[in-house]
């Protein structure tokens, strides 16, 4: 397995779906997880100052992990295909609350620190929000909350 497929990754975006194919990773025995989604937050930044004043820009980018993904064919369908998108949407809405913090965010010159802070917080709290969601939801059984879920996450996105 070459280096590259290890680090294989979906960049998230409204009008790529996850499908099937894109869940390369093997199924560890005895899991009874129908499938499960890898899904990540990461950034860059670069700073300059102007007229002695620090600017910061930021990329920060939403990524869906194929390799480290995983789906049992046979106990899965599209309901579970669209609970497994909504984790990767709910990672991409804590990148855009982490892009939000950045923005209104103040830095000095310790701002390598201060950004790896605000993404330490992101991650913490992106983590309580998919078990909360996949509790919810019991892990997509609940047909009921599954939708609420779908259309509280795409609410939250158009903002």
């Amino acid at each position: 397995m070459g280096h590259s497929q290890e680090y294989e990754t979906i960049e998230w975006s409204a009008d790529r779906k996850l499908t099937w194919a894109d869940f390369k990773g093997r199924v560890p025995e005895s899991d009874r997880a129908a499938a499960v989604t890898a899904s990540g937050i990461t950034y860059r930044f670069s700073t300059l100052y102007k007229n002695g004043e620090l600017k910061v820009d930021f990329k920060v980018t939403t990524y869906f992990y194929p390799n480290k993904s995983w789906y049992q064919s046979h106990l899965c369908d599209t309901f579970i295909l669209g609970h497994e998108q909504l984790h990767f949407d709910i990672s991409e809405l804590y990148a855009q609350k982490m892009r939000d913090r950045l923005a209104k965010s103040s830095f000095t010159e310790n701002v390598k620190e201060e950004v790896k802070l605000i993404y330490r917080e992101i991650l913490e709290e992106l983590e309580v929000y998919q078990d909360l969601y996949d509790q919810q939801t019991n892990f997509s059984r609940d047909s009921v909350q599954q939708s609420l879920w779908n259309n509280k996450i795409k609410d939250a996105l158009r903002h």
